[in-house]
């Protein structure tokens, strides 16, 4: 018999099956390629491994203008559901992935920080104040800002973003919200 997985901060069933999402994931940075892009790499890696669909992947400069562009046209798609960027939230001045997302966000999801906040806590202590990760709604798709480190991506997937969108997290998920995201 098949017993529930336990999860942060609920339980997956194991007795049903994933509901694939579609994800495109965005790096954003000035010095990465396809070849270094190795935080893309495991993110893109966990996506499927995860049971969903990698929609696409893409590389933008800190710019403004670039990630919004990309995000916004995966969002017209109508084909992304959700969307994973990873780089751009520290607090440099080339830094600008919250100033570029946050503007186009039609909900914030301010737990979302406060819980990344607490697992990378754990992981690399007060050095986590040095990150600006955020989330939202956009268009009816979940967009979440990572920062650009591999144990970030890896913290934020795993022990955040993972759970919730995995159509068998309980006691709820964000999954079996999304046909209700546009309604008004």
């Amino acid at each position: 018999m098949n017993a529930p997985v336990i999860s942060p901060g609920g339980r997956i069933d194991t007795k049903q099956a994933v509901k694939p999402v579609r994800i495109a994931v965005l790096t954003i940075s000035d010095t990465r390629d396809e070849e270094s892009d190795t935080s893309g790499h495991v993110l893109a890696e966990r996506v499927k491994a995860a049971g969903h669909d990698l929609a696409d992947r893409a590389i933008v400069r800190d710019s403004v203008v670039e990630i919004r562009e990309k995000i916004q046209a995966w969002v017209a798609s109508g084909f992304v559901e959700a969307i994973v960027t990873t780089g751009g939230t520290g607090i440099t001045g080339r830094d600008v992935t919250p100033e570029a997302v946050e503007p186009l966000f039609d909900k914030k999801m301010d737990g979302f920080s406060v819980i990344f906040h607490l697992v990378s806590y754990q992981s690399v202590g007060l050095s986590t104040l040095q990150s600006r990760a955020t989330a939202g709604i956009i268009g009816g798709v979940f967009v979440f800002c990572l920062p650009g480190s591999n144990g970030a991506v890896r913290d934020g997937w795993d022990k955040v973003i993972s759970a919730q969108l995995d159509s068998r997290h309980g006691p709820c998920n964000m999954v079996e919200l999304m046909p209700r995201l546009l309604e008004t």
